[in-house]
Parts: C-alpha cells; sequence; structure tokens
C-alpha cells in the first residue's frame, strides 16, 4: 500500500463529514412506505417490459433491486423522489441514473458471485451498491472528489465491504485490479475508451453509452472474446451526463 493512502483516505473521511452536513444524512429509516415504494419500482418499473422496451429477467438483478436502499443514495431533499423511474440530481451536475437503467445495465454485465467488476463513475454509489449485491468484488472509480468521498461514506455505512472508491480520471480504468471480468461506465463518453478495451477479460463485458454530450447516446454491449477479439453491439437509445475528463486531457 502507497504510504500516501492513509493520508487520503482522511481527507475523503473529511470531506465526506462536510458534504453530509451540507444536505445528506447518511442513514434514512427503511420504512414501510419506502420499502413499498421499492417494491412497486422493481416489479411495474424494471421487471414489466413497456412501450418500447423489455423488461429486466435476471432474478439476481431483481433481487439486488428490491434490497438496495436508493433513498440513501439521494440527498435527503429528493428521498420521496428515490424510487420515482426517472433520474435525480446529486450535485457538482451529476445525477443517479434511472432504475429502470441500472437494472438494464446490471443484466448486460451477466454477473456472477465471483465475478470482478469495474465501474466508471461511481457518483453516489447506488450502482455499485447494487453490482456489490451481486459480484465478489467492486472497484469503482469517480473523478469528482466530493462525491467519491460521499459515496465511499455511505457504502461503508451500508456494510459493502466489498467495495471500493478511488477518486481519479476513469477513462483510465484501474490497471492494478485488473483484468476485469466486467465493467460499466455511467456516463457518455465520445468512444470506447483503449484502456478499459485491455482491461476487460477475454469472456467478459462491458456496458457504457458512447456519443455527444447533452444528446442522445447509444448505450454500447462491449465483448471481448476468449480469442481477444472485441465485438461492440448498439443496445438502445440513452441521455448519461458526459464522462468528465482530468483537466488538460481530452
Amino acid at each position: 500500500m502507497s504510504r500516501h493512502a492513509p493520508v487520503f483516505c482522511l481527507a475523503l473521511w473529511v470531506v465526506g463529514l462536510l458534504t453530509a452536513m451540507v444536505g445528506w444524512r447518511a442513514c434514512a429509516e427503511d420504512t414501510d412506505e419506502f420499502k413499498a415504494a421499492r417494491l412497486y419500482m422493481v416489479e411495474h418499473d424494471i421487471a414489466r417490459s413497456g412501450w418500447a422496451r423489455e423488461g429486466v429477467k435476471d432474478p439476481t438483478v431483481l433481487e439486488a433491486m428490491r434490497t438496495v436502499l436508493r433513498h440513501e443514495f439521494v440527498p435527503e431533499s429528493s428521498r420521496d423522489e428515490a424510487y420515482a423511474d426517472h433520474p435525480l440530481p446529486i450535485g457538482h451536475g451529476q445525477t443517479i441514473s434511472q432504475p429502470y437503467i441500472v437494472a438494464y445495465m446490471t443484466e448486460m454485465l451477466k454477473l456472477k458471485p465471483e465475478h470482478t467488476v469495474l465501474e466508471i463513475g461511481t457518483g453516489s454509489g447506488y450502482q455499485a451498491a447494487v453490482l456489490a449485491e451481486i459480484a465478489r468484488k467492486v472497484y469503482t472509480v469517480e473523478i469528482i472528489e466530493p462525491l467519491a468521498a460521499r459515496a465511499a461514506e455511505t457504502l461503508k455505512k451500508r456494510g459493502y465491504e466489498n467495495v471500493e472508491v478511488k477518486h481519479g480520471d476513469g477513462y483510465f480504468g484501474w490497471p492494478e485490479h485488473g483484468p476485469f471480468d466486467a465493467i460499466i461506465v455511467t456516463a457518455a463518453a465520445s468512444h470506447i475508451p483503449p484502456p478499459l478495451v485491455e482491461q476487460l477479460k477475454p469472456g467478459g463485458c462491458m456496458a457504457i453509452p458512447v456519443g455527444p454530450p447533452l444528446q442522445t447516446q447509444n448505450l454500447i454491449l462491449v465483448e471481448k472474446l476468449e480469442d481477444g477479439a472485441v465485438r461492440r453491439r448498439s443496445v438502445m437509445p440513452v441521455r448519461f451526463v458526459p464522462l468528465t475528463r482530468s483537466e488538460g486531457t481530452k
């Protein structure tokens, strides 16, 4: 471990504490109303097929969506809308994704209990929590430091010991822990980052939105075949916030 790691962890804790004092409460009670809203969300907004979209069928994904307390991953002012099927702002120009999209992209990865997953764009930590309910280990990278700190704190309080959060530029992945069985990118990139393809195991898949910012993008399934060849398939139109890069990079 780097000798700078304890200092960095302390900094994340301090930032997380400060952000919690201005609108986030670490743990909210899982009331009967929240439970009912969560179950309704899964059965009516995620599992059920609707106009122009198919329902999510993977039982492990559906159970993860029933389990994770989405209301703990949104600002307190938005908790009444936590289980509505639309994105919600989480500060710093970022959003927590629509629950259906979270579930659908998770299903795309075909996760197994022994898998290790890389997430690019931690945001509030909700997608990481869903992944952690299924996979053995989740590594997640967030470029906005206050969001990384807050997500790390929330995930820790919820007992997700199998999630590790890093503040950094997700374009480059997290090579120290690769290769990964699956990769999920929760912000729209202008192209598929080559470092992420390199860090994907043969036989693994990546879900990534690709396209221009503030416009309709394409959700792409990237599959690395056992021989190392890469196959790409456009799945559906989506709209994500842009993938933020470090200053001075493209």
